[in-house]
């Protein structure tokens, strides 16, 4: 191999490795506030692990399509955007297992199932982290800056599913947590009706300033609301529902319940969905 092949592959060799600690951090960045809490280490060895698979399988293609819009490397391409999913999953599980062996959660009296359970749980959000890396942590600077990445040509569905993983991006940290059920529990019918006109007249506003695709020439925000924020609500709305199901929020719940937590938990996943271009 000549000395110009060994520069190029040593080069590409370096910025790999830069893209995969910037991943790391991502991850770090992103899983710090989940690890920290007893109820995510509860649900590691007590969720249901068909529930637990369902919850990772829902996952791969939010992660592939993450890929393909952001990415923690600048590469493209089906077989790049695979490989990026497979190292950000592979990321995912060395943070959270390696911080939950530095808490003490995971010690040499745990089973293999129940560390199975804790890591894998913490592994999707982990994951995510490190895909969003680079637009969070790259610093607006270099040629792989988020700024040259895919979601900025993204098309209505593209715009629809970056809006999805915003949504899930703040649902994740918030759905674990006793406070939602509590939450849901105190909202009377009008505390839930004004959480929900609240959720939409945030999402719009944000919606309408963020410069989604096909909005910038239009300066219309009744064409604005019905393209993108009651779609974006829906879909904070179905985020939210699947996370609580995921984690057992909804069991042993009443109808009026389900709604009401449900309600309170889109207020925060509708704010994500509508930051969804500042995160990814």
């Amino acid at each position: 191999m000549t000395a110009p092949a060994l520069a190029g592959t040593g080069a590409r060799g370096w910025a790999y490795a830069r893209d995969l600690g910037r991943a790391f951090g991502g991850a770090l960045l992103f899983i710090l506030p989940l690890l920290m809490t007893m109820e995510m280490w509860a649900f590691g060895f007590a969720m249901d692990r068909a529930r637990l698979l369902v919850f990772i399988a829902a996952a791969l293609p939010l992660l592939y399509g993450l890929c393909y819009y952001a990415g923690f490397t600048a590469r493209r391409g089906l077989v790049n955007d695979l490989l990026d999913t497979a190292a950000a999953l592979f990321v995912g599980f060395v943070t959270a297992a390696a911080l939950l062996a530095l808490f003490g959660v995971l010690t040499l009296q745990t089973t293999a199932a129940d560390a199975a359970g804790q890591i894998a749980i913490q592994a999707v959000p982990g994951a995510i982290g490190a895909l969003l890396a680079r637009r969070q942590l790259s610093g607006g600077g270099g040629s792989d800056a988020a700024s040259d990445g895919d979601e900025e040509d993204a098309s209505y569905l593209g715009e629809l599913f970056l809006m999805a993983v915003g949504a899930l991006f703040l649902a994740l940290n918030l759905a674990p947590t006793e406070e939602m059920i509590l939450i849901g529990y105190k909202a009377t019918p009008w505390h839930a009706l004004t959480i929900l006109v609240a959720s939409l007249a945030l999402l719009h506003v944000v919606v309408f300033t963020a410069g989604f695709a096909g909005q910038e020439d239009q300066d219309r925000p009744v064409t604005a609301f019905f393209h993108f924020t009651l779609p974006g609500y829906a879909i904070a709305l179905g985020i939210s529902v699947f996370v609580l199901w995921a984690f057992g929020r909804t069991d042993g719940e009443d109808i009026p319940g389900i709604v009401n937590t449900t309600v309170v938990l889109a207020l925060p996943a509708s704010i994500g969905a509508a930051a969804a271009r500042l995160l990814v």
